[in-house]
């Protein structure tokens, strides 16, 4: 009677050690079959009735924790595996045995073979080759132990978060400032111009500037009207002094096309009856604002064009961009003929300068000697110096007020009733403790 019934227990935990393995196989299965959805099949899950797929679409709404309840249970039940196993194996043979490590050993080797090989390989290439169909399968369950497992899963993830904040420190930025710091001790040498100094600095930072950081801002862009008779452009362009103009309908907005000035020249003797439309043209490169420069310096040189105009979320125009104001990021302002002298900025003395208001905050950084970074905390989505001030004053300032943002004193100099024309800006040698905002 006695060893029947241990037949009996040995055959319980038996089926106990097969149901580890298949569940060992489904969540394995699971975490492949859940990652390699396509966005199709996503979407589909998001939309559909079936109560299964609706699961599908809850756990990837947070991948996060559903990858650490995947694991949280993969270990669960591997380890679940080897304790019972190595339980059978000693209740077996005995503690006591001399055989007992051998057996050990060796159900160990074997134990390692099945849930690999079981437990993960064969499982996997099958959710692989299958994903929604494995996913439908266990998304119930999986959504229901994720909730059983939330307080276990809530402190992983928040350690994770932990160290990969960590990591992120030591990353792409620290990096960066790293270069920054080596160029500055590498480029001390006399025989090392300020010029090139600056040079080096600009091919450092050039991959982290966007768009957004160069650009004419929409109302400094100079454009054509199409609207206009052939006389009126010719003075207009005469006037600005540029190669190429966008061409409007009704509003800036509406850019139909770019008109080469080089295009015109065959015709500059007609009269004012003369259609120069026909020369504009109709390829226009559009943007995004949040573009990095670098990929756009790639995007101009395959297009062989010069010029972008800028566009928003929404499809507004916000900007434009040429290849010059690019390249200017490397080797500094370059001006031609047609190009004013005059500055956006005048120094007073050692710590106290007078700038535009429109001037970007990047040249303002470049003027100064400073990180182009300094004042992304407060800036918000502004990019020239008169936006700084109005988010550091959360409205339009009057003439003549202060604000103080670390070791800055900017004071407002002039304004209108949509801008800030000049402000004056001192720098104190001792940066204060705090900001004050």
């Amino acid at each position: 009677m006695a060893i029947a019934s241990h037949w009996l227990v040995y055959l319980v935990e038996s089926v106990v050690l097969c149901l580890l393995l298949i569940g060992s196989a489904l969540i394995s299965g699971s975490e492949v079959a859940f990652f390699s959805l396509k966005p199709q099949q996503l979407s589909q899950c998001r939309d559909s009735h079936l109560q299964t797929e609706r699961d599908i679409a809850i756990l990837l709404n947070d991948p996060r924790r559903l990858l650490a309840t995947v694991l949280i249970l993969n270990n669960l039940v591997n380890i679940s595996i080897v304790t019972l196993s190595s339980y059978m194996l000693i209740d077996i043979i005995g503690k006591d045995s001399p055989q007992a490590t051998l057996a050990i050993s060796a159900l160990t080797l074997v134990v390692t073979f099945m849930i690999v090989f079981f437990g993960e390989v064969v499982p996997k290439v099958y959710a692989n080759q299958r994903a929604l169909y494995f996913a439908r399968f266990t998304a119930t369950s999986i959504l229901w132990l994720s909730n059983l497992l939330y307080p276990i899963s809530f402190v992983l993830l928040q350690l994770s978060r932990l160290v990969e904040s960590r990591i992120k420190r030591k990353g792409y930025e620290v990096s960066i400032e790293e270069l920054n710091q080596a160029l500055e001790l590498t480029t001390t040498s006399e025989k090392t111009s300020q010029e090139q100094k600056e040079i080096l600095k600009g091919i450092v930072n050039f991959s982290t500037i966007t768009v957004r950081q160069i650009m004419q801002v929409r109302m400094d862009i100079c454009a054509a009207n199409l609207e206009w008779n052939f006389h009126k452009l010719l003075d207009y362009i005469h006037e600005m002094g540029y190669s190429r103009l966008p061409v409007y309908s009704e509003t800036i907005d509406n850019i139909e096309g770019i008109l080469y000035v080089k295009d015109i020249l065959p015709y500059l003797q007609e009269d004012n009856n003369f259609d120069w439309r026909k020369l504009i043209r109709r390829d226009v490169f559009f943007v995004p604002e949040n573009k990095r420069i670098d990929q756009l310096l790639k995007d101009f040189q395959a297009r062989r064009v010069h010029m972008a105009i800028v566009v928003d979320e929404y499809g507004g125009i916000v900007g434009l961009i040429t290849m010059e104001d690019i390249i200017e990021e490397i080797v500094g302002e370059i001006n031609d003929e047609f190009d004013t002298q005059d500055l956006q900025y005048k120094k007073i003395n050692e710590n106290t300068y007078i700038f535009e208001g429109k001037t970007l905050l990047i040249d303002f950084c470049r003027v100064l000697n400073i990180d182009i970074n300094l004042f992304e905390e407060v800036q918000g989505e502004s990019e020239s110096l008169g936006g700084l001030l109005l988010e550091l004053f959360a409205r339009m300032p009057k003439v003549g007020e202060k604000k103080r943002f670390k070791n800055f004193v900017f004071t407002v100099m002039s304004v209108d009733k949509k801008r800030i024309k000049n402000v004056k800006v001192f720098i104190k040698k001792q940066a204060p403790a705090e900001s004050t905002v």
